[in-house]
């Protein structure tokens, strides 16, 4: 399912206008019910202005009207809105990811803990994960990289330079391509 452009507005314009329930709103929002439930109580999302679905064309009146009519249905985003949503998410993997000024001198870090961590990973994949170039793969790699000395290798997700799913994923690439790899070394031989 898909989720709209901003969940907890719309969450906080659904509690504040609808009958819908908890589990309703959280549902369609992909967000936890007892998230919803504290915007609800004024503990989360305090100071987020809702923001209008039916306006900006996720959800219509009758949907909505559907699902105070039965609590146990789900609510359905238009498909003009979904379509909206996907196309936005494709050409938002494309854009390389800022990372902020602070985060930068970890990147030297979160590689070198790929280096040493996941030896099946190339250059180009770490420097993706890492928002970085090859050539600071490689000299990290060669202990050529001028600040070799304040280097220490720590995991990527836990300095927030990459999701741990990015990760798995590109762990996932490489081990395959490793396996297919010895593979054909295997029938060669």
């Amino acid at each position: 399912m898909t989720t709209p452009l901003m969940p907890k507005a719309t969450a906080v314009w659904l509690i504040d206008n609808t009958s819908l329930s908890f589990n309703q709103i959280a549902d369609f929002c992909n967000m936890h019910h007892l998230e919803v439930k504290g915007i609800a109580d004024g503990d989360v999302a305090a100071g987020v202005k809702g923001i209008n679905p039916i306006q900006v064309g996720q959800l219509t009146r009758d949907e909505i009207t559907r699902c105070e009519g039965n609590q146990n249905a789900k609510l359905q985003m238009t498909e003009s809105a979904e379509k909206a949503i996907e196309a936005n998410k494709a050409v938002n993997r494309k854009v390389i990811k800022y990372t902020p000024v602070a985060m930068r001198e970890n990147k030297p870090n979160a590689i070198a803990w790929l280096l040493k961590n996941c030896p099946e990973m190339s250059e180009k994949q770490i420097a993706k994960i890492t928002g970085s170039t090859t050539p600071t793969v490689v000299a990290i790699k060669s202990k050529t990289h001028w600040n070799m000395p304040n280097i220490l290798p720590k995991d990527p997700v836990l300095l927030g330079i990459c999701s741990r799913t990015i990760l798995d994923d590109e762990l996932n690439k490489a081990r395959s391509i490793k396996e297919k790899l010895n593979e054909k070394t295997k029938k060669c031989n």
